[in-house]
């Protein structure tokens, strides 16, 4: 009898320890669509971003309002809900606040980018911005495409413009996207910066060399380096470029996933999409990274 008793109580014991074991994993199990913090902005985004500016914005556009918003809605559906757009991109702002007309505020998060290199009045710019893409507030605003060494001392008009905005909660954070090492160099050690948009893949395409925008490969490991010394400061990090600008296979697309999110240990990643299929594999190749 007291055999017996023993056996049921540690085929009882293994199996609740089985049980346990396996909601642990499931918990710590992470995806592409999971919710994660930008660092020490106020801000939560899904690890897998919409991108609106391939090809400054002309593949989204070419899909026409309707079906753009088709597949905004696609991307929503299937868990992503953080959306990136750009004043340089064109029609792609204002088509994006129409693809997301209707649905709750509070169940995604946009980012912005202003362009820095106009004569113009900040704050009214900025307000320009947030009225073209219909929305109350702006999750995200970064400074677009700073490529000059002295680009935090040339923006601070800008710079204190979205401060402002933030206490008008028009705005809920800030950062910068770069381009080329000597701007990039100057986000280590920024006391602004909440978010830094930094290019990202395992061959350098696309990414930050001496001179910006240069057709050669990037610096790959200085690359990397910035970006773990950003996050180690607070930062959050958002990869662009990930895909080479579409120069890459099913093979390198998934290597890139894997390096922006092992090897650089980046927050999030945006990606532009032009059809569902690539909103499926960039879901899929990112839960394979992250496995």
């Amino acid at each position: 009898m007291v055999d017996v008793s023993r056996r049921s109580f540690l085929k009882t014991g293994l199996a609740a320890g089985a049980l346990a074991g396996a909601a642990t994993l499931q918990a710590e199990r992470k995806t592409a669509t999971d919710w994660v913090a930008l660092g020490r902005s106020d801000v939560k985004v899904t690890r897998l971003a919409f991108g609106t500016g391939t090809m400054s914005g002309q593949v989204q556009q070419s899909l026409g309002q309707d079906g753009f918003t088709r597949l905004v809605r696609y991307a929503y559906d299937n868990g992503i809900r953080f959306f990136e757009t750009a004043e340089s991109y064109g029609e792609s702002p204002r088509m994006l606040g129409v693809a997301l007309k209707g649905l709750p505020r509070e169940s995604y998060r946009v980012m912005h980018k202003v362009t820095t290199f106009h004569p113009v009045d900040p704050n009214q710019k900025l307000d320009e911005l947030r009225r073209v893409a219909d929305m109350e507030y702006i999750d995200i605003m970064l400074l677009h495409y700073q490529h000059s060494p002295t680009w935090v001392e040339d923006t601070r008009h800008w710079q204190d413009a979205i401060l402002a905005a933030e206490e008008k909660k028009t705005i809920v954070s800030h950062g910068a996207s770069v381009h080329g090492l000597p701007a990039l160099r100057l986000v280590p050690g920024n006391q602004w910066l909440d978010v830094a948009m930094i290019r990202c893949n395992h061959k350098g395409t696309r990414m930050d060399a001496e001179v910006p925008d240069a057709p050669m490969p990037g610096n790959v490991d200085e690359v990397v380096a910035h970006i773990r010394q950003a996050k180690k400061e607070g930062m959050g990090v958002i990869s662009m470029k990930l895909v080479g600008e579409g120069a890459f296979n099913h093979e390198d697309r998934q290597k890139a996933m894997r390096f922006a999110f092992k090897t650089a240990g980046v927050d999030s990643v945006t990606v532009g999409y032009k059809n569902t299929a690539e909103i499926d594999e960039a879901i899929a190749n990112l839960n394979l990274a992250l496995a």
